[in-house]
């Protein structure tokens, strides 16, 4: 797996001294909207599970767009985080005939029916972030993102490179299960305790009351685990107000948590690079229709985990800046 990532980011940079150039080169006329390729403008659906306003799922639409304006895609973009309606615009998707489909499965038992319906259809579907366990047997060519008990063993086991006996971990989106897992992946490998705190994410006032109460109530509590960067900075001001000495850790990315690594209010953040997830996903449908090509041999094509800490944050502030990273 790890060699086959390798060898797509080979082949974006180049072999040259002037591979690097090139590649830049490619990144910004895909951004300007300009077709790298002359095949024919094939029409590819992306349907996802994000709630409004979540800057994720920005970061992996702008990998996705700029795929698709380089491979001459006409790219459409919809999302609800609950899970019928999300079901329902599958099916409009499927509806429009679309020539390649990506999904997140957050809730795959919602889902199952209408991605095995688009698969029928003759509709080539890549999951992308969400639903790995289940999205071959929905009849996907391949899952893109992270493995989430994977990302959360990761995380136990830097808790424990930095000493720490128990971590709080707040679940924002009930009902998703990779954020179970990545709770669950944390207390595999963490030799200290593990309590989840489910929160509503949609209550940005809330998830800071929640947590405040929680450290007040547990000066045991040394560490919080956010599984979204817009949850990361609630979190800290949450600690900030109730007094605790706690670490505030975070799964993704975004502007904010770059600089909150670099000042030292987060202490480290998994990265599932959700520019690839979107890029690649485009990426890879289209070579499948152009050259019958699946990279990873079936197998999932790992983004993450990427542990980011202190000595990471200068260089990644110009890259969540530019909506990257």
């Amino acid at each position: 797996m790890a060699a086959a990532v390798l060898a797509v980011t080979a082949s974006l940079a180049g072999c040259s001294s002037t591979g690097g150039k090139r590649a830049e080169e490619a990144r910004q006329q895909a951004a300007s909207g300009k077709a790298n390729v002359t095949t024919p403008r094939w029409k590819f659906a992306m349907v996802t599970h994000s709630g409004d306003g979540d800057t994720y799922w920005d970061i992996v639409q702008e990998g996705a767009r700029q795929a698709a304006a380089k491979d001459n895609i006409e790219f459409l973009y919809s999302h609800d985080k609950e899970a019928g309606r999300q079901a329902q615009l599958v099916q409009t998707a499927i509806d429009k005939k679309v020539d390649g489909l990506i999904v997140t499965l957050a809730k795959p038992d919602a889902m199952k029916s209408v991605v095995k319906k688009a698969v029928k259809a003759g509709i080539p579907v890549i999951t992308i972030n969400s639903g790995q366990e289940v999205s071959r047997a929905f009849g996907a060519l391949t899952h893109i993102g992270q493995d989430e008990t994977v990302a959360g063993e990761a995380v136990g086991r830097e808790l424990n490179e930095r000493g720490k006996k128990k971590a709080l971990c707040i679940l924002h989106e009930q009902g998703n299960v990779g954020h179970e897992q990545r709770c669950d992946g944390i207390k595999k490998t963490f030799d200290g305790k593990v309590e989840n705190l489910y929160v509503d994410g949609t209550n940005m006032p809330g998830v800071k009351s929640s947590v405040e109460a929680k450290l007040q109530s547990d000066k045991k509590v040394d560490t919080v685990v956010t599984l979204g960067a817009p949850f990361a900075a609630t979190a800290a001001e949450a600690k900030k107000e109730a007094g605790s000495d706690a670490e505030v850790d975070t799964f993704d990315l975004n502007a904010k948590v770059a600089s909150g690594l670099k000042d030292g209010t987060i202490g480290f953040a998994v990265d599932q690079q959700p520019y690839l997830q979107g890029y690649e996903a485009v990426d890879l449908l289209w070579l499948h229709r152009y050259n019958a090509d699946m990279l990873g041999g079936g197998k999932p094509v790992l983004t993450g985990p990427q542990i980011l800490t202190k000595k990471d944050a200068g260089k990644l502030e110009k890259l969540t800046e530019r909506g990257t990273r």
